[in-house]
């Protein structure tokens, strides 16, 4: 079957087709959430509520990405929400690497030898929600400033601002780890 059949049948309320669409997207899509979301069972009822809307909004979907883009961008939304009502800290980021996109910055961001993931992660979630959030939205997930702006309800120029800062406060927490203080 193919991905378009799937949908078009999922649109039609189609239970089997559903489960198929859920089971071919569900470990990628918790993945996703528990990057956000510290407990795994929390983060297992973000993917629930997830695709739950994006069974609802299944008519919205125009293919003009792909589903599995569509629906990771649901997912991030909804692990936003979830924080933000629980107002919980950003998760650890286990095996995730920091990604340097902008090209004028990268010598910026060489970590020194002695800093771990840990400490990264530590600085990460240390740092205030408003550059929390696009700091990981842009340098985690890969989000460009029109879809963070679009994600969190920002203008692009809050969003490049808010990443400029975040950046900045990110390095300063790392240097003053450097130099033996806690954050």
């Amino acid at each position: 079957m193919f991905q378009v059949d799937i949908i078009e049948k999922c649109k039609q309320n189609n239970r089997k087709a559903q489960l198929q669409l859920y089971n071919q997207y569900c470990d990628g899509m918790y993945i996703v959430a528990k990057r956000f979301v510290k407990d795994a069972a929390e983060a297992e009822d973000v993917v629930q509520e997830a695709f739950i809307k994006a069974f609802t909004k299944l008519h919205q979907y125009k293919a003009e990405v792909t589903f599995g883009a569509w629906l990771k961008r649901i997912v991030v939304n909804k692990s936003i929400d979830f924080l933000k009502a629980k107002k919980q800290r950003f998760v650890d980021l286990e095996d995730v690497h920091l990604k340097a996109v902008d090209t004028d910055t990268q010598d910026n961001w060489m970590v020194e030898d002695h800093l771990t993931l840990e400490d990264v992660k530590e600085a990460i979630e240390a740092l205030p929600d408003k550059y929390q959030y696009v700091v990981m939205l842009y340098l985690i997930e890969g989000y460009d400033h029109q879809e963070i702006s679009e994600i969190l309800n920002i203008s692009e120029v809050a969003s490049r601002t808010q990443l400029s800062r975040g950046k900045v406060k990110l390095q300063d927490l790392l240097k003053s780890k450097k130099n033996g203080t806690r954050y």
